[in-house]
């Protein structure tokens, strides 16, 4: 029981922590200030804490956490799975509602701004993935799960935290959370599909600022 506490005080702390979670949020354009407070104040601090937990409480598995051919591999699977999805939700949202399923977000000006976003992009993959994949998928005997009821529930947990962005994005958070999900439990790598993420997210505000 400990351990499905402890996984829902995280939950609610890190995704669900109200406006500190969520600086760049109700701005007139994209704020290098607020990303970085953001950066610094919420998802370097997550992150420091999700690792702190299974580095004190649990036998880390550090074939997963050791860089290797596996990162290579899982990246250059993910990162195109992701796009593939991405622009298959935009397109048939676009087809069913005349709208894309993209939320509204702004994207940086000055190269300063991008090299702001890319951390924040880079570092908030790393947090989502190390919860949604590697602390839950991981932990699956500790929660008394097998492999595909702990994928239910990391798809489903994530999902949820992507459902201000509407049914569409919900639709492409579940996607993209069983992709992920299905490669971290292939090949045990953590930094292949973080990097992927963070990747796919800043392709998505590089096509925004393209297209506006």
């Amino acid at each position: 029981m400990g351990i499905y506490i402890e996984s829902a005080i995280l939950y609610i702390l890190l995704f669900f922590s109200g406006p500190a979670a969520r600086f760049a949020g109700g701005t007139a354009g994209f704020s290098a200030a607020a990303e970085i407070l953001k950066l610094f104040f919420h998802l370097i601090p997550s992150l420091a804490l999700i690792w702190y937990i299974l580095f004190k409480t649990w036998k880390l598995e550090y074939r997963i956490i050791r860089p290797g051919k596996k990162d290579i591999v899982s990246g250059l699977i993910a990162l195109p799975c992701l796009l593939l999805t991405g622009f298959a939700i935009t397109f048939v949202s676009a087809y069913f509602t005349g709208a894309s399923a993209q939320a509204v977000f702004y994207s940086p000006v000055s190269a300063a701004d991008w090299i702001v976003l890319c951390f924040v992009c880079i570092f908030a993959a790393y947090l989502e993935e190390s919860f949604f994949r590697f602390y839950l998928l991981s932990r699956r005997q500790e929660l008394n799960l097998n492999a595909s009821s702990a994928l239910v529930l990391s798809v489903a947990l994530f999902s949820i935290c992507h459902i201000n962005e509407g049914p569409w994005g919900f639709l492409n958070a579940a996607l993209c959370g069983t992709i992920l999900g299905f490669i971290f439990l292939r090949y045990n790598s953590l930094h292949g599909i973080a990097v992927a993420h963070a990747l796919y997210n800043i392709t998505v505000y590089i096509i925004n600022a393209i297209i506006n």
